[in-house]
């Protein structure tokens, strides 16, 4: 397969399921039977949930400095926050293409090298993975028996055994075969990844672990709060139980990662989660299309001028 074939891919195939799950969804639920509930909702909920949203994107731009400080690099606090803000925009366009373009913000403005940046976004990426897995774990210990249900139709066991086993020792045999080899090309793949294990490992160097943890589970607070805050928006969801809303946000916040920022697919996921617990379709349908577009309008905005002002702000660069 060409790389520019696979470039296309990764570009069309998110993109095409969010259209499926969006035609999909509005073949079965009409786009009019969820106006009435916009129409109706309360929006000083939702703009504190976009409150909420836009404090935990600060907070992951001050947060990135500490893993940076290790290094030897201060860099400027709009810079970061401008990046952070890059990198939510460009996923709605390429999945995770925005952690690129972030570190390259850095390089270009910070003079950061990017395998260090990207490392730090990395190690960054594993704390939050830490913190997703707390959410689950409390997620089932408040819903164990709806989780287990829904594992066990969505996974078999042994399949995923296997996979994880020949997918293991495969990576095991590139490894050793870069270590050992003196080519340009694994001399170049070493260097790399010693720059990405520098930035990673940057986050048992920190002088400020505890404000990194204090950071990193603020933004994540903050994720739960606006998703939990604005279900006050309808009036139909003010007795939505925390365990419904735990499994509803867990459900939506994979669904950004798979597809384009979520398009489509998160009310979709949203719905489907609420429905489980006994609550009506179309409220729930509405709420999901709620959060996402009002996360989406703060992030095209402020991502905007982050794109427009970036350059403005380092004219010496």
């Amino acid at each position: 397969m060409s790389p520019k074939l696979k470039k296309s891919l990764r570009l069309i195939i998110p993109l095409a399921l969010a259209v499926f799950f969006g035609w999909y969804t509005f073949s079965k639920l009409p786009l009019s039977t969820i106006i009435p509930f916009i129409k109706s909702a309360n929006y000083w909920w939702i703009a504190l949930g976009v409150f909420f949203g836009l404090l935990s994107h600060l907070s992951r731009a001050y947060r990135w400095k500490y893993l940076l400080e290790p290094m030897g690099y201060q860099i400027k606090l709009p810079n970061s926050v401008m990046a952070v803000f890059i990198t939510y925009l460009a996923n709605y366009g390429i999945p995770r293409s925005g952690e690129v373009l972030r570190a390259a913000v850095l390089t270009n403005y910070e003079d950061v090298p990017f395998e260090k940046s990207f490392g730090t976004i990395v190690a960054e990426r594993i704390a939050d993975l830490l913190v997703m897995l707390g959410i689950i774990t409390m997620t089932l210990i408040l819903e164990f028996d709806f989780i287990v249900e829904l594992l066990q139709r969505a996974f078999q066991p042994n399949k995923l055994i296997l996979f994880g086993s020949v997918g293991g020792l495969i990576l095991i045999l590139v490894f050793l075969f870069i270590n050992r080899s003196q080519s340009k090309f694994a001399i170049k793949v070493k260097t790399f990844l010693k720059g990405l294990m520098e930035g990673m490992l940057s986050i048992f160097k920190m002088k400020h672990k505890w404000a990194f943890i204090a950071h990193t589970l603020f933004i994540w607070g903050m994720y739960v709060l606006m998703f939990y805050v604005t279900t006050f928006a309808l009036p139909d969801l003010n007795n939505v139980s925390i365990g419904a809303i735990l499994v509803a946000f867990i459900s939506a916040s994979f669904t950004i990662a798979a597809t384009n920022g979520g398009i489509f697919v998160y009310p979709v996921a949203v719905m489907a989660a609420f429905t489980v617990f006994g609550i009506a379709k179309d409220p729930s349908f509405a709420f999901g299309w709620i959060m996402w577009s009002s996360q989406t309008i703060m992030v095209i905005i402020a991502g905007s001028l982050s794109f427009i002002y970036l350059p403005i702000y380092n004219r010496t660069k």
